[in-house]
């Protein structure tokens, strides 16, 4: 006797794209995760807030001169997961307190803020990549 199960379906979407580790690049990154987002259907905030301070954090504090930074996004059911790789695995982010008056810091706090879940992934030498996760309405399926 063959018995069917009822499935729910799983939606899965991704978009990747390897961007200079420069602040163009970053902003590229903020601008093709935005249209990446909009085609899909889902909510634009506060997942361009977190692509461009992950992009940012990647330019800034990742750069290594003739490596490029990637940007990843996937939807996996009603999760958004955001990944950004750089090739500063040696160099890993963690949220710090700054200054009252200080100009910078703050972009983890920032991720850690908006996020429902962030973490970073040591990968194979010299690669580390640092990820947040957002719940989000599932996109239908592609036609």
């Amino acid at each position: 006797m063959n018995q069917k199960s009822a499935e729910l379906p799983t939606f899965v979407r991704n978009f990747s794209v390897q961007l200079s580790p420069t602040p163009r690049g970053a902003r590229l990154a903020r601008l093709l995760a935005t249209e990446q987002l909009r085609a899909w259907g889902l909510p634009l905030d506060p997942a361009r807030q977190l692509v461009a301070e992950l992009a940012s954090n990647a330019a800034a504090h990742g750069r290594v001169p003739g490596r490029d930074f990637r940007l990843t996004l996937y939807v996996v059911g009603a999760t958004l997961r955001i990944e950004v790789t750089d090739t500063r695995g040696e160099e890993l982010p963690r949220p710090q307190t700054p200054a009252l008056d200080a100009e910078t810091g703050r972009g983890l706090l920032l991720v850690e803020a908006l996020a429902h879940r962030w973490g970073v992934t040591e990968e194979r030498f010299p690669r580390k990549t640092v990820w947040a996760e957002l719940p989000c309405t599932p996109p239908g399926p592609a036609f």
